[in-house]
């Protein structure tokens, strides 16, 4: 298995500057990674620098707590595309889940698609905050919608990606409908068992550690300054 396959490499850290994105884009390029994901002050820099090579630029809009209005994501979208973004990673509006207002969170999905010029889209639902009930109805709203991928997390609430949301992620998508696990994915080992679970795709900034099946020691995580993982790096 080639795992580089399976990764977009990502640096979403607040306090990233421009040399963290250019050892980011030239792991990505020394290894073969497919995406780099970065913030969308970025998206221009990281494209214009990854100009001829293999790999391409995602960016993350609403994020990350996803509460922005549907017209504010779409002219993020937009601006990211223009700038080069050839994927966007969007944070539903949890808000609208919670109060039961599916229309409003199927008309931002859909707004976004049509958006973005035919780029992929990816679906973050953050499923740390949902029931199972939740992450299955945005399964299927995802299903109906016919974007690219159902995301599972941020990587910056209290828990990212896990198994059991994978598996139940999987069990209930349509077979078009991809799976980008993300949040606190460190290891070798950990890539290859969400990808056995049905995840397709992997965020994280610990890509050159899981290529070459280096431990992470006490390196800081990337992604962000406060999240669970950060804890589990201290036990």
């Amino acid at each position: 298995m080639n795992l580089a396959e399976y990764i977009d490499l990502t640096n979403l850290s607040k306090t990233a500057t421009m040399e963290d994105i250019i050892k980011l884009c030239d792991d990505a390029k020394k290894y073969h990674f497919p995406i780099v994901c970065v913030s969308p002050y970025y998206v221009k820099a990281a494209s214009e620098y990854l100009k001829g090579s293999t790999t391409e630029v995602c960016t993350v809009i609403g994020f990350p707590n996803g509460y922005n209005t549907k017209e504010t994501k779409q002219y993020e979208a937009i601006n990211a595309i223009e700038n080069g973004a050839k994927e966007i990673d969007m944070v539903i509006n949890i808000n609208a889940l919670k109060n039961k207002d599916y229309d409003y969170v199927k008309d931002e999905i859909e707004t976004i698609r049509d958006s973005i010029d035919g780029k992929v889209l990816k679906v973050i639902i953050e499923t740390c905050l949902l029931t199972d009930e939740e992450i299955i109805k945005m399964t299927e709203i995802c299903n109906e919608t016919f974007v690219n991928f159902i995301k599972t997390s941020t990587g910056f609430d209290r828990e990212g990606a896990t198994i059991d949301a994978v598996k139940l992620i999987n069990k209930h998508k349509s077979d078009v409908l991809e799976i980008k696990a993300s949040g606190g994915i460190k290891s070798e080992d950990e890539a290859i068992s969400f990808i056995e679970a049905g995840a397709t795709r992997i965020g994280t900034s610990h890509g050159v550690d899981i290529v070459t099946g280096k431990k992470n020691g006490n390196e800081k995580h990337q992604c962000c300054g406060h999240c669970m993982c950060h804890e589990e790096e201290k036990k």
